[in-house]
């Protein structure tokens, strides 16, 4: 592995963790204070850390030029399938017994595995370090 690779699963995790604090909080917001059941709450928490994890990786951790609507297209295509599939068994987990705060903190870590692999390897391919501003 090389140096470029570990600075970026370091900037990758700083900034999975700041959007993980949004999800969180505004999980926690939607759920406890709104009172809203947990798909919702989870799934309007996941939108908000999306848009703030795809701002700040494409510009600082992979230093990327890629023409933005593809890059989000691109993305849209992963969550596309996480999304709903997290949902469902976010769904099935809470039903079961299991606590919301369990279920998200077990979907958040899978999230951010598949994002970096997903955002390093598919929507990044060919297109690292491509910012002049760097």
């Amino acid at each position: 592995m090389n140096k470029n690779s570990v600075s970026q699963m370091i900037k990758f995790t700083l900034f999975s963790v700041s959007a993980g604090i949004i999800q969180a909080g505004s999980f926690a917001l939607f759920e406890e204070v709104f009172k809203m059941p947990y798909w919702p709450s989870y799934l309007i928490s996941l939108i908000l850390s999306i848009v703030w994890n795809f701002t700040f990786n494409r510009r600082y951790t992979f230093k990327s030029a890629v023409n933005v609507p593809s890059a989000m297209a691109k993305l849209f295509g992963f969550y596309a399938v996480f999304t709903p599939v997290s949902t469902y068994l976010g769904h099935v987990a809470e039903g079961g017994g299991i606590n919301d705060y369990v279920v998200l903190i077990v979907t958040m870590l899978s999230n951010f595995v598949l994002e970096f692999l997903f955002s390093k390897f598919v929507i990044y391919r060919n297109q690292e370090n491509t910012r002049l501003d760097k």
